[in-house]
């Protein structure tokens, strides 16, 4: 089986990783993986496991872009491919209008994956109109039904993606000169429990309800310390800004610690106590959360969107109302007091989101 994935570009993100999983997985059992986008700095790894990557500008989101229909169309012509598989609006747009005008009993298959709650207007139900469409969880296959039910060929199958276990593993052991460097650039870490925050600086993520869960806390014991991990984009400095006024505000400047972007986090959810995703609307999913589950840690999280699913499968005992911070709270002490630890569904590894894709793979397959 011949597989091409077509995506805006190839830099980072989570479109991107799903990108690279994929394209490993299928390698690794013997399928031939194309990958095509406008290239970027992920390309060199995709190749380096055994993946093509052809390049072609299909990433600008303007009318030009339409120029690359034909090219594209050529490109899929010479490929051969069994399955266009797209995750992009604009490259889902492109590819839908080259992959209609070829010859309906010999092209590939079209599957699309729904990555997002995309805005409600036509040029969103591109990600619908494939003739199977994947969606990352439960929130989002329902938010497709429910607004675009008219363009949908199939129900969506619900495919969550999945982390890697050999890179996330329970048994995973902090190296020691880890610690040091930590212990080095972070001296007030020492001898804490980490309640950790990971994810970008975004005004939704409810970085102000952690922060003020730490602050009460720290009234009352000495033992535990606030760590965000996740960098700000250029144009939200201020937000990072707002958020150290608020901890100097409430007195724990020097109990909270900003990290910053961090290529270990992994480790850091081994180190942490407490994990937190706090974000008060919904989100399509929860990657955090399944990361911290493989490794064992305990998370705590609002009940809302697609981390609520992964919290529900993995660690029900730290889901929480939405926004509310008295639970917030009460969950943070019982946890810290306790032995609980997660278990990572099935549903969220890395090989069965893979083994799965494969098998729908086939299944258009044997249709056609």
């Amino acid at each position: 089986m011949k597989v091409m994935q077509l995506l805006p570009a190839l830099n980072s993100g989570g479109v991107e990783r799903g990108t690279l999983d994929m394209a490993g997985a299928l390698v690794r059992t013997g399928h031939e993986s194309v990958v095509v986008s406008s290239g970027g700095r992920l390309v060199e790894q995709l190749e380096g496991t055994g993946s093509r990557h052809l390049t072609l500008p299909i990433h600008r989101k303007s009318l030009s872009s339409l120029l690359q229909v034909r090219p594209l169309r050529r490109l899929i012509e010479s490929e051969q491919p069994d399955i266009l598989h797209v995750r992009s609006r604009m490259p889902a747009w492109l590819t839908y209008l080259a992959w209609k005008k070829l010859d309906p009993k010999t092209r590939p298959r079209l599957v699309s994956t729904a990555h997002g709650l995309y805005s409600i207007n036509r040029y969103s139900a591109i990600m619908a109109s494939a003739e199977q469409v994947i969606a990352i969880s439960g929130c989002v296959r329902d938010y497709l039904t429910d607004n675009y039910a008219h363009y949908l060929k199939k129900p969506p199958q619900v495919i969550y993606r999945g982390v890697d276990t050999s890179e996330f593993p329970a048994d995973l052991q902090l190296p020691a000169q880890w610690r040091k460097d930590i212990e080095a650039e972070f001296p007030q870490l020492r001898g804490k429990y980490l309640l950790l925050m990971p994810g970008r600086l975004t005004r939704w993520k409810g970085h102000g309800d952690f922060i003020r869960m730490v602050a009460r806390l720290c009234r009352e014991r000495q033992d535990v310390h606030g760590v965000l991990v996740g960098g700000a984009e250029e144009n939200k400095q201020h937000y990072k800004t707002e958020l150290q006024q608020l901890a100097d505000e409430l007195g724990i400047g020097d109990r909270l610690t900003f990290a910053g972007r961090r290529s270990d986090i992994r480790y850091w959810y081994k180190q942490a106590s407490i994990v937190y995703n706090l974000s008060t609307r919904p989100e399509p999913f929860g990657r955090t959360i399944i990361e911290a589950a493989a490794i064992g840690t305990p998370i705590v999280g609002y009940d809302i969107g697609g981390p609520a699913e992964s919290l529900r499968a993995c660690f029900p005992r730290g889901l929480i109302d939405n926004g509310d911070r008295e639970a917030l709270y009460h969950k943070t002490l019982e946890l810290l007091d306790s032995d609980a630890r997660p278990e990572l569904a099935p549903a969220f590894t890395l090989d069965t989101q893979a083994r799965r894709t494969m098998n729908l793979y086939q299944s258009l397959l044997t249709e056609h």
